[in-house]
């Protein structure tokens, strides 16, 4: 089978070994035999954050189908345990039916759930790191299962100690959810969107068909009447900068401070005003998608000759036009790279992972 034919971008050859897990110990068995065998592996889920080469991968992908969504009380909060290969917005969807708060803005995204906390998956205001207890981690280097909780996940703005290179497989996750029928809107996009002011609390029915609704509007839902889906969504990160380099940008491009100010304080007089902790030169993030607009790369280009192009709807999503190649899915992410790079002096990060090729 061609690995095209499981992923969102629609790109890839074929596996020389394909092996299909529907239960979670399947799943341990898979990944046990794969690690003893001294093959090459990757573990495939939904297939949304990945491109692969034209060539393939000459290893054992193991799919990640187990599936299952469980609760239980858990002091004035409620624990949910989902399985790895459980689609990521059937859980948000089960969550906002149930009454359970906390992933509502989360709608949506693409994927397995257990991909999820690799690149501590964030939108609208809530990242999963927000919510996440632990997940059950099937340990490359011992073969042995192990829960890690969040603090050993050492989540960060789409990362995670899964993502910078601890080896394995996650088995299940463990969120802690509210039980509660709305939800605080914490982006302005989605304020607006909804008509209310940030931080008003909503129904949370209505805020994931607000979310679903925008991000349809971008293209990032799947559809196959829209050929703008046919993508891993965000391509590239926005970047994280030091505010010295934030500075040199025109006034209007979008700047978002990783770290608060810190508050004004009234002192009486007479006194001396507290000391303030200078941390060094402070961290800004940027838009990824301001950039490359800004750079002269604009919706719906693409290369010459080529089947890939930036989206129709927004400027972020790298889409397959039909035919396209992974090849030339990764030559237009590097032209974007390079043109922001040379315009910004910023070097964009791709999101997905990329394997057999370079991105």
């Amino acid at each position: 089978m061609l690995l095209s034919e499981l992923t969102t971008m629609r790109v890839g050859g074929p596996a020389a070994r394909l092996v299909d897990a529907t239960t979670r110990d399947q799943l341990v068995a898979a990944a046990r035999g794969a690690w003893a065998d001294g093959d090459e592996w990757i573990v495939l889920g939904g297939g949304s954050n990945v491109v692969i080469s034209d060539e393939g991968f000459d290893g054992t992908v193991i799919r990640a189908l187990s599936r299952g969504i469980a609760q239980h009380e858990h002091g004035n909060a409620v624990r949910v345990e989902v399985q790895a290969g459980e689609p990521w917005d059937a859980v948000v969807d089960y969550a906002v039916a149930n009454g359970l708060a906390g992933i509502e803005a989360l709608s949506g995204i693409p994927g397995s759930s257990g991909a999820a906390p690799i690149q501590n998956i964030g939108a609208y205001g809530q990242e999963l790191g927000d919510t996440l207890v632990s997940v059950e981690f099937l340990d490359y280097l011992t073969g042995e299962v192990e829960q890690l909780t969040a603090e050993h996940l050492g989540f960060g703005y789409r990362t995670s100690t899964l993502k910078r290179g601890r080896e394995g497989v996650v088995l299940a996750i463990e969120l802690e959810l509210v039980a509660a029928s709305r939800g605080a809107v914490a982006y302005p996009q989605l304020a607006q969107a909804l008509g209310v002011p940030l931080g008003t609390e909503v129904p949370l029915a209505q805020v994931r068909a607000s979310v679903l609704s925008l991000r349809a509007a971008k293209g990032m839902v799947l559809d196959p009447a829209d050929p703008d889906s046919v993508s891993c969504g965000s391509f590239f990160t926005n970047p994280i900068v030091d505010e010295n380099l934030a500075r040199t940008l025109p006034m209007d491009a979008p700047r978002w401070p990783m770290v608060p100010d810190e508050p004004d304080v009234a002192v009486p007089l007479g006194q001396q005003p507290p000391e303030r902790h200078d941390a060094g030169p402070r961290l800004v993030k940027l838009s990824a998608a301001w950039l490359i607009e800004h750079s002269g790369i604009g919706k719906g280009f693409a290369l010459p000759g080529a089947r890939a192009a930036i989206s129709s709807k927004h400027t972020l999503a790298l889409t397959n036009r039909g035919g396209a190649t992974a090849e030339q899915v990764a030559e237009l992410a590097r032209f974007v790279q390079a043109r922001v790079l040379a315009e910004f002096g910023i070097t964009l990060v791709a999101e997905p992972v990329a394997i057999g090729l370079q991105l």
